[in-house]
C-alpha cells in the first residue's frame, strides 16, 4: 500500500504527538511527589507510566520502520524513542 502525502503528514504528526506523550510522562515521573493534577499522568503508578510509554514508543518504532517517509524530520521522534527505551528498560 502506498501512502499519500497527506497520510504521511498525518502519520508524522501522530508520531510527534506520541513523542510528546513520552516526554510529558517521563517529565511528570521525574517530578515525583511534586507532580500535581496539572501534570499529565500525575496519578499513574510507575508501572502504569512505563506501560503508557511502551505503547507510545511501540507506535513510533512501527511507524519509523516504514520506508516512504521522504524528507520528514525525525530528530524529536528519535530522541523520544531513545528516552523511552531508557525509561522502560
Amino acid at each position: 500500500m502506498t501512502r499519500t502525502a497527506e497520510e504521511i503528514a498525518q502519520a508524522h504528526k501522530a508520531c510527534l504527538d506520541g513523542a510528546d506523550t513520552i516526554n510529558v510522562v517521563i517529565a511528570t515521573h521525574a517530578k515525583g511527589s511534586d507532580a500535581t493534577v496539572d501534570d499529565f499522568a500525575y496519578d499513574m503508578t510507575h508501572d502504569e507510566k512505563k506501560a503508557r510509554v511502551e505503547r507510545s514508543v511501540g507506535y513510533l518504532k512501527y511507524q519509523k520502520a516504514l520506508t516512504d517517509w521522504g524528507s520528514e524530520d525525525f530528530t524529536v521522534i528519535d530522541k523520544a524513542i531513545t528516552d523511552a527505551d531508557a525509561f522502560t528498560g
